[in-house]
């Protein structure tokens, strides 16, 4: 008689079934550009009208689909209402970077971002657009209450997400301590800290860092506060006002890379 399976490894492999099985519809002519330009990015359906095939020509040619044409009157691809597509719609599986040691390890002078509970996709793709003008390893969020890559995320990074790292971890706490285990300097981004992130690098700044951002409004949950090696804050010109989180996200990495003057 076959032994019954647990509950929870029956939802374990329900779950991972389900993941396995998910697909993401991209939109706008920078979003499916990039990914049909993308090896590594699995392509089920494209779906274009006659004048974005003209500007998506090349790219179309480059990953052999068929494409499947479409009136832009009545434009079939199942995206929610007032997705500006321009014409142009890629069903794809989303992108698998491995593991936290993968994006973590190999850069000369590593730069992580960290997001806590930033669920905004707008946002997100903000954040993986700057990561990559910046120099960042990755982008970390969590499983649960984080962006998931949707066709909103990567029309607002324009093309950063197929290039730029994008991980959700089970347990952003676990993250952490694992990053510092590989000699990262954890900094969390908090507005009422003490201390600037340029002083906070100090003599440091070829260490390898990751940079915890919070959702705007609540911010760091106090648990990621207790884990970080030490808060942070952007300086204000003028001791007041705040930036929203793609910004701090962009200004921190900023902060993080820039060598001071005459150093």
């Amino acid at each position: 008689m076959a032994t019954k399976k647990p509950k929870w490894v029956v939802a374990k492999e329900q779950a991972k079934k389900a993941e396995a099985a998910t697909t993401v519809w991209l939109f706008g002519l920078h979003a499916v550009r990039d990914a049909l330009m993308n090896p590594k990015r699995e392509k089920l359906r494209l779906i274009v009208t006659l004048n974005a095939l003209g500007k998506l020509e090349e790219a179309v040619a480059h990953s052999g689909m068929e494409p499947e044409m479409a009136d832009p009157r009545r434009f079939p691809a199942p995206l929610d209402p007032g997705s500006v597509h321009q014409g142009a719609a890629l069903e794809v599986r989303p992108l698998d970077w491995g593991s936290l040691d993968d994006v973590a390890i190999g850069a000369q002078v590593p730069r992580l971002i960290l997001l806590d509970r930033v669920t905004d996709p707008h946002n997100v793709g903000a954040i993986l657009r700057s990561a990559e003008v910046f120099g960042a390893s990755a982008v970390i969020g969590t499983r649960h209450h984080s962006a998931p890559e949707t066709g909103a995320l990567a029309k607002t990074a324009s093309g950063a997400l197929e290039r730029q790292p994008y991980l959700r971890v089970r347990n952003l706490a676990d993250a952490i301590v694992a990053l510092q285990g590989m000699g990262y300097l954890v900094l969390g981004l908090d507005g009422t800290a003490e201390v600037s992130v340029e002083d906070a690098l100090d003599g440091r700044r070829d260490a390898p860092v990751a940079l915890v951002l919070g959702a705007e409004g609540p911010g760091l949950r106090d648990k990621t506060k207790a884990t970080c090696d030490m808060l942070v804050r952007i300086d204000a010109a003028g001791g007041f006002g705040s930036l929203n989180v793609s910004n701090a996200a962009a200004v921190a990495l900023y902060a993080t890379t820039r060598r001071p003057q005459g150093g």
